[in-house]
């Protein structure tokens, strides 16, 4: 008979492995030397090394927070299993809250990938792997944070100038709307060094950045999440550098400079708030939100 797992509160019976599903009966120590039977959890295996963990426990949250961990490292050390794997319905936050503490870090989600009462619903999937950091140690917690908060886009442009005020624009392959130099900021990349980057990979050189013009913060807008925009100050120069410049061809297929009051209808609407302003002003620091100023 398989030995019990135990906190010194709850108690772990798993069943005899048979190299299929393994289940652990939990339970509780009561008064009177008795144990109150709190539910199940099980590993179904579903792939060589993986498995899903499932519960089914009475007493809240916190009991499953003390089950799991008792059950990861049974599955990991006496089982072989080398990742588990916890699969929640989005809307079920308490079992979200579970994984997370418990050590699983979230991965994704599968959209409309359950049925609930009819309704299709999103999956949202955690996982661990048996040489993971565990939530106990500085290392595991802050993965397991960085896991579940939210994460933003951050994007970089440069506003590029001529003595008359006029703006350097781009046209890009994808979209209709002249488009600002840059793009979007990758991961461990600093943005002044994604700006840098795009300007090199878009028109083959990369102008000197002379400071931020605008920080910018962008709702969600036709599919895109929300975003924070950097606008760099890329300096006043000779109209003629936009001879000098060489569009890489795919993405970009020209570039001209264009005034501020020739800006609507030719950017998007985001652009034709914030562009002018900024024009107009570039010796300071714009606080916008969605191209208009904060105001306190």
């Amino acid at each position: 008979m398989t030995a019990p797992l135990t906190d010194g509160d709850l108690t772990l019976h798993p069943s005899p492995p048979n190299g299929q599903l393994t289940s652990f009966a939990v339970s509780r120590h009561a008064p009177g030397g008795a144990r109150d039977a709190l539910g199940t959890v099980e590993l179904r295996p579903t792939s060589p090394g993986v498995a899903l963990v499932v519960w089914a426990l009475d007493g809240g949250p916190g009991v499953a927070e003390q089950a799991l961990p008792l059950v990861t490292e049974y599955a990991f050390g006496e089982l072989g299993f080398e990742r588990l794997q916890v699969e929640v319905d989005v809307q079920l936050r308490s079992s979200a809250r579970v994984a997370i503490r418990s050590g699983f870090r979230r991965e994704g989600v599968l959209r409309g990938a359950a049925v609930v009462d009819g309704e299709r619903r999103d999956v949202a999937i955690y996982g661990m792997r048996a040489d993971d950091p565990r939530p106990d140690t500085v290392t595991g917690w802050t993965a397991l944070m960085d896991s579940a908060l939210p994460k933003k886009r951050v994007i970089a442009h440069v506003v590029v100038r001529d003595p008359s005020g006029r703006v350097l624009l781009c046209q890009v392959s994808y979209k209709k709307d002249l488009e600002l130099p840059g793009g979007v900021v990758e991961p461990d990349e600093d943005p002044a060094t994604g700006a840098t980057r795009e300007m090199e990979e878009e028109l083959g050189t990369a102008l000197p950045l002379l400071g931020v013009l605008a920080i910018d913060w962008l709702p969600r807008w036709e599919g895109w999440g929300d975003a924070v925009e950097i606008l760099y100050d890329g300096g006043v120069h000779d109209p003629s550098l936009i001879d000098r410049l060489q569009p890489d061809g795919f993405e970009i297929k020209g570039i001209s400079w264009r005034a501020p009051e020739e800006l609507a209808g030719l950017v998007s609407p985001l652009n034709a708030r914030r562009l002018p302003m900024l024009l107009a002003d570039p010796g300071r620091l714009h606080n916008l939100s969605n191209g208009s100023p904060v105001t306190s």
